[in-house]
């Protein structure tokens, strides 16, 4: 009997979704070479084209982007018990398949704030749905000479929007 392959492949060394452990070391490299970090976070549990946009987006800000994503424990706390629809596995491996996305690390806090004191990114940036005062790590940023950037929200396309659409029909 022929064994099939797993239904999600195993994090390989050099994968762009990194555990809590590996943050510092890979991105010490980066820091070396000079490139610019840009940090964003969220739960991106239905991928959809405001995600894509705002990525690519926060992507030009920088060399490199590293997006913290929600752990589906947090999701839950933050959003409700029917989320995440998608587990945090196959969201990071959705992500990690963006050419905009260079880095990933899922967290299980309500709030990236240790995340990005550990990223210490060039620039923190939120989508148009944040005001700048909201923006958890901003201070921290600001403090030592990083820029805090709001991008547009792309109207119309938000998982909320669209899992309420779903339920309707």
């Amino acid at each position: 009997m022929k064994r099939s392959e797993p239904a999600i492949a195993p994090r390989k060394p050099g994968s762009k979704i990194l555990s809590a452990r590996t943050v510092a070391r890979r991105l010490a490299a980066v820091r070396r070479s000079g490139q610019r970090i840009v940090f964003t976070n969220g739960c991106f549990d239905i991928l959809h084209l405001g995600h894509v946009r705002y990525l690519a987006a926060a992507r030009r800000m920088g060399d490199r982007l590293f997006v913290g994503l929600n752990s589906d424990a947090s999701v839950r706390r933050l959003k409700g018990p029917e989320r995440p629809l998608n587990g945090q596995d196959a969201r990071a491996e959705v992500l990690a398949g963006l050419e905009s996305v260079d880095f990933i690390c899922i967290f299980s806090e309500d709030t990236p704030e240790k995340l990005i004191r550990k990223v210490r990114p060039h620039v923190l940036v939120k989508g148009g749905d944040w005001d700048k005062s909201r923006i958890v790590g901003a201070p921290f940023v600001e403090s030592y000479g990083g820029q805090v950037r709001v991008i547009r929200f792309v109207e119309g396309h938000s998982t909320t929007g669209l899992v309420k659409r779903i339920r309707r029909s």
